[in-house]
């Protein structure tokens, strides 16, 4: 009897996936390294194991709504509306420092004022996933640095659409009066929902009872929470992240949903891998060998330009300036809703598709690099704070 020759593909791509995430916890680094080399190893561009991009890189997606799903259980909504400063002046002054730092390449280069806003705009999202694995690992989730990043992040993710709006204007296109109506809409009413649950001492589901008693429907009302939410934010024409998020904060202050974390993890880890397996078959070895010099430039300059930019606005906002530094290297990485931008930019012809390779180069391997990056920088911040004890005891 033969094996169906997917199934055997499949199989096969699983266990690299294993034996490579268990190499990488051995040798003491992320996971989420492991898994874009597993995904470079076995996309389209390396062993062509899995062929089907778009089909891993969809269920990967369900990765980024369990992952924020799981945060927004831990996170506390007073706090996070407390945090406003950061959140919404921060955000607004990282863009606009992104956007001006591009304009000064721009006019060296020649760009045009909407490829300038649309590169500017790339590199100001950072990403959701791999910031929150890092922080979630490393046991800061809920320090200042935690709620800090998780503030600046959920802004990013609703600056989007706006940011998208914005490159459609420029490259030809007219803002939809509708889709600009269902978001207002949507963001009324998930504003109405944080309000509600920081108004109300006590949070109560339907059927809080049943719920109490029964952990397996626990699980069933807090995935139809999170899918419910995520798919009422989506057809509101916001991000599907924010939906599940919200509604993760919703599980979290309930009274009758104490197990349903532990519950649900197995899913946030498949899909979360998947997620970062899909990031790695983009990666273009091939192309990147044609062009590294160019695509290894990009991307410490990238690296630099977002730690320092974040950094100065931590600091402007009162931060030290090494909690600034560190928040700014936790921040540093291009984010995975980058590639949406820069699709819609090749699509408007605000980019060439070398660009737009170029781009997406850039992008998926600062998300390979970013928890490096963020052990390099605490690592200098740490020898300098021994290095300042040591020069005040004399030693």
């Amino acid at each position: 009897m033969h094996l169906d020759p997917i199934m055997l593909k499949l199989v096969a791509g699983l266990l690299i996936i294993l034996i490579i995430g268990l190499a990488s916890r051995v040798l003491k680094q992320p996971h989420v390294v492991g898994y874009l080399l597993a995904g470079i190893i076995l996309g389209p561009h390396g062993l062509e194991m899995i062929e089907n991009q778009e089909m891993i890189a969809r269920l990967g997606e369900f990765g980024v709504i369990f992952l924020l799903f799981f945060v927004g259980m831990e996170a506390n909504p007073a706090k996070l509306i407390a945090n406003w400063r950061v959140t919404v002046v921060g955000t607004l002054v990282q863009t606009l420092l992104s956007v001006g730092v591009i304009w000064l390449v721009g006019q060296a280069l020649g760009w045009s004022m909407a490829r300038i806003v649309l590169l500017g705009f790339v590199i100001t999202l950072s990403s959701t996933a791999v910031v929150l694995n890092y922080l979630a690992d490393s046991g800061q989730l809920h320090t200042k640095i935690g709620r800090d990043a998780l503030g600046v992040l959920l802004a990013q993710d609703l600056a989007l659409i706006p940011m998208l709006i914005i490159i459609g204007v420029l490259g030809g296109g007219a803002p939809d009066p509708h889709t600009i109506t269902l978001q207002l809409i949507g963001t009324v009413f998930i504003g109405g929902l944080l309000v509600w649950m920081i108004k109300g001492k006590y949070v109560r589901l339907p059927l809080g009872n049943r719920l109490r008693k029964d952990h397996e429907l626990q699980v069933f009302a807090a995935v139809l929470g999170c899918l419910g939410l995520a798919l009422i934010t989506g057809l509101f024409h916001l991000s599907t992240a924010l939906g599940a998020f919200v509604a993760g904060m919703l599980v979290g202050v309930a009274r009758e949903t104490n197990w349903v974390h532990h519950r649900l993890e197995p899913f946030r880890v498949v899909f979360v891998a998947l997620f970062f397996v899909s990031i790695g078959m983009m990666v273009d070895l091939n192309f990147i060998a044609a062009n590294l010099g160019l695509i290894g430039g990009l991307l410490i300059a990238a690296l630099l330009i977002n730690n320092t930019l974040n950094a100065l606005m931590f600091r402007g906002l009162g931060d030290t300036w090494r909690h600034a530094i560190f928040a700014g290297a936790v921040l540093a990485q291009i984010g995975e809703f980058s590639f949406v931008l820069a699709a819609v930019g090749q699509r408007t012809q605000l980019i060439t598709e070398y660009a737009y390779q170029v781009t997406v180069s850039v992008i998926a391997l600062s998300l390979l690099v970013s928890p490096a990056w963020m052990s390099m920088v605490l690592a200098i911040l740490r020898r300098d704070k021994r290095r300042r004890a040591g020069e005040k005891t004399g030693t």
